[in-house]
C-alpha cells in the first residue's frame, strides 16, 4: 500500500480531562475511538499482514508454557514494515500518551502485536516494568484491539492504582506471577477495573507499573492487538534489576550507557 493510500494519523485529537483525571489517580484509561473505523479498516490488514510475516512462534498451542500459550508477540513491526511505521509513529497516540501523562513530549520505547488465539491462554498478572530499565513512572502502554472484542476474548484487566506501589515482585510473566500478584492485588484490595467491550480503534492505556493480566480466549476468534510503548521524554537509562532488563537495554535502548537519557534511534521523539 502506497503512502498516499494510508490515512494520516499525525493529527491532534483532544484527550477528554476525564480521561487524563482517571490516568492519573487509577494508572490507566479507555479512551473510545482512537482510530476511526475508516482507519481501522485499512490498518488493521497493515498490521495483521505484517503480524503474519514476522511471526516466529511455529510450535502448536498445547507445546507453549504459560507465556506461549498467552499470545502471539511480534515486535518492532515499525522497523520491518513501511506501512505499520506509520501507524506506531502516529502523533494521534503520542499526543495522547503526553497529555495523559502530563509530559510535554514521548519518545517511543517499542511496538508490539499482541495476537490471543482462539483458545489461547491468559495472560498472567504483571507489571511491564519489570523488564524495563527506565527510571520514571511516565512510561506509558497503548493496546489497542483491531477488531471488536468482549470479555470472552481476553479483555486486559487492571488493578486500580496499583501503579502507586512502584515495583514489586522481580517475576517475568509466568505462573509464579501469576500467583504472587493476585495474592497483591487482593491484600491491598486494589479495584478490578475492565472493560465489557471495546470497539475496533478503541484504546485502553496504563502505566508500566499497572498491575494487570487478562483471561484466556474462549472465542473462536483470534483477539487482535496492537500496543505501543512511550515513555517521557528526558527519562533516563537505570542499572538492571534482572536479565531482561539487560536484554531490553540491548535492544530497545541500543546500549545508550547506564545513566543517560533515552535517545537512540530506535527510540525517536515523536512530539
Amino acid at each position: 500500500m502506497s503512502k498516499q493510500t494510508l490515512p494520516s494519523l499525525d493529527d491532534f485529537i483532544k484527550t477528554p480531562q476525564g480521561n487524563i483525571d482517571e490516568f492519573q489517580e487509577k494508572g490507566h484509561t479507555l479512551f473510545k475511538g482512537v482510530l476511526t473505523a475508516d482507519e481501522i479498516d485499512i490498518y488493521r490488514p497493515v498490521i495483521v499482514n505484517a503480524a503474519d510475516k514476522y511471526n516466529t512462534e511455529k510450535r502448536k498451542l498445547e507445546d507453549r508454557d504459560t507465556y506461549g500459550k498467552a499470545f502471539l508477540q511480534i515486535m518492532n513491526l515499525w522497523q520491518s514494515d513501511e506501512d505499520a511505521r506509520r501507524f506506531v509513529l502516529g502523533k494521534r497516540m503520542a499526543k495522547i500518551a503526553a497529555d495523559l501523562m502530563g509530559v510535554r513530549n514521548v519518545r517511543l520505547y517499542h511496538d508490539q502485536a499482541l495476537f490471543k488465539e482462539p483458545g489461547g491462554g491468559p495472560t498472567p498478572w504483571h507489571q511491564d516494568q519489570y523488564y524495563w530499565p527506565i527510571d520514571t513512572f511516565n512510561t506509558i502502554t497503548m493496546w489497542m484491539p483491531l477488531v471488536d472484542i468482549d470479555v470472552d476474548m481476553g479483555m486486559l484487566t487492571f488493578a486500580s492504582c496499583s501503579y502507586t506501589k512502584g515495583s514489586i515482585f522481580n517475576f517475568e510473566i509466568s505462573d509464579e506471577s501469576e500467583s504472587a500478584y493476585a495474592d497483591y492485588v487482593n491484600e491491598n484490595e486494589f479495584q478490578i477495573s475492565r472493560a465489557k467491550t471495546m470497539k475496533a480503534g478503541d484504546a485502553t492505556w496504563h502505566r508500566g507499573f499497572t498491575m494487570h493480566h487478562a483471561n484466556g480466549n474462549n472465542s473462536d476468534k483470534m483477539r487482535e492487538v496492537m500496543t505501543v510503548i512511550y515513555v517521557a521524554d528526558g527519562a533516563r537509562v537505570t542499572p538492571y534489576k534482572n536479565s531482561w532488563q539487560k536484554n531490553d537495554h540491548e535492544k530497545w535502548l541500543m546500549g545508550v550507557p547506564i545513566g543517560e537519557e533515552i535517545n537512540s534511534k530506535l527510540n525517536p521523539k515523536l512530539l
